[in-house]
């Protein structure tokens, strides 16, 4: 300590020219809107660019855990195609049964039985755009927190899409500039997407109030519900920004909601955002119709 003070004594008048200039540079950019949105811009430039450096570093790091889930993921989305390939099989040997896989598509009568021909489902057949992007700054420990992506207006990025990863549902896009865009992630306070137990198709909404970000809640969930712990939990449909049946989670566990009208069941999230690196932008079909339709209800 001694010594710094005598440092500073006998470099007294560099010590007041760098005081003096960073004061200058505070009424400067403090007082002057022009300079002061100059030194923004500027700074949340920088800021960005050295963030998505640092997680460019991360992800290197992180690639053979990603590669594992994401080979996971795989394996099951292929046990499920064989799943419904056997299913479509079974249908067309055995003509005198009825079995819907995803809906009717066309109805065959003859003498004495009905066909039906079906396709086994798959996200395609529900059109949208899919926009790769990654993940450049994020925060996991907050009540409130978002995450912000290298894609913006320039790539067709707009507020409101949706944002999956190849675990699960991540969030909905809720601020865009030319480049970047800012995600309202699952494990935000304000986030509430409409979910549904895969199994038995009774749907609620997936919240987060704050602790693990890998534990949410699925609340409003009917008292005659059927479930089971471990039960996936898929994203409903039952909005203009997820498709139907989107990975959310699983059940882990079971407590009654405040007005005791209904349960609010523990989900585990698929979506890891501690490592959460590279995500896709989705749009569904314009819904204009039905977005005029519904403006006029009172909740």
């Amino acid at each position: 300590m001694r010594n710094i003070i005598e440092f500073l004594i006998k470099n007294s008048h560099w010590t007041l020219f760098i005081l003096l200039q960073l004061i200058a540079a505070i009424l400067l950019f403090r007082f002057n809107s022009f300079q002061g949105s100059v030194w923004f811009t500027s700074a949340s430039e920088v800021t960005a660019s050295v963030t998505k450096v640092a997680s460019e570093v991360t992800r290197y790091f992180g690639l053979e855990k990603m590669n594992r889930d994401l080979t996971e993921r795989n394996v099951q989305l292929m046990q499920e195609l064989e799943y419904y390939k056997k299913m479509a099989s079974e249908t067309e040997q055995d003509k005198d049964k009825l079995m819907v896989i995803q809906g009717m598509q066309e109805i065959m009568r003859t003498d004495s039985s009905v066909v039906v021909k079906k396709q086994p489902p798959t996200l395609m057949d529900q059109s949208f755009v899919v926009c790769p992007a990654r993940v450049v700054n994020k925060s996991v420990r907050r009540l409130d927190n978002f995450l912000a992506i290298d894609k913006g207006e320039s790539c067709g990025v707009r507020t409101g899409m949706g944002v999956i990863s190849g675990m699960g549902v991540v969030g909905i896009v809720c601020r865009t500039s030319d480049n970047y865009s800012l995600v309202l992630p699952v494990i935000n306070s304000e986030s509430s997407i409409s979910c549904k137990i895969a199994r038995t198709d009774y749907f609620g909404f997936l919240k987060w109030e704050g602790g693990d970000p890998l534990t949410a809640f699925m609340t409003d969930v009917p008292r005659h519900a059927e479930y089971e712990i471990g039960d996936t939990v898929v994203t409903s449909g039952h909005s203009t920004v997820f498709i139907e049946g989107i990975p959310v989670g699983t059940i882990t566990s079971k407590d009654e909601s405040d007005n005791e009208m209904s349960f609010t069941l523990g989900i585990r999230l698929f979506t890891d955002f501690g490592r959460l690196n590279d995500v896709y932008v989705m749009t569904l079909p314009p819904r204009e119709e039905l977005t005029e339709l519904e403006k006029g209800i009172k909740y």
